[in-house]
């Protein structure tokens, strides 16, 4: 009973909120060979999350949208500069694009696990 309804409220969330099925942001992202990031709902937005490497626990990132469309901004651990930008998942790729002092960009493709 308890997880029937665990599982309706995850449906109507999901629904209400937009998300389309296809496309989800949430779950776990890799982003070279070993670093692996967790993208889960906090408040109205997404956080990102080192879950493996050297800067596993750093947050390192907060992303807003629904369905395939996210902007926000995401710090790059290792030289812990921070990119605005958007991001677009599409199937099982997340392409992220963004820039520091709209000079610096990066653009970068994480594969979901």
């Amino acid at each position: 009973m308890t997880r029937t309804l665990i599982t309706a409220l995850g449906l109507l969330i999901c629904i209400a909120s937009g998300v389309e099925a296809g496309e989800p942001i949430e779950g776990s992202w890799k982003n070279g060979p070993i670093e692996i990031i967790a993208i889960k709902p906090c408040g109205s937005d997404f956080c990102l999350t080192m879950t493996t490497g050297e800067f596993a626990g750093k947050h390192i990132g907060k992303l807003s949208g629904k369905g395939a469309n996210y902007s926000g901004e995401v710090t790059d651990p290792g030289d812990n500069k921070t990119y605005s930008g958007y991001g677009t998942v599409n199937g099982n790729s997340l392409d992220l694009k963004g820039c520091a002092l709209k000079i610096f960009c990066k653009s970068v493709t994480w594969t979901r696990l």
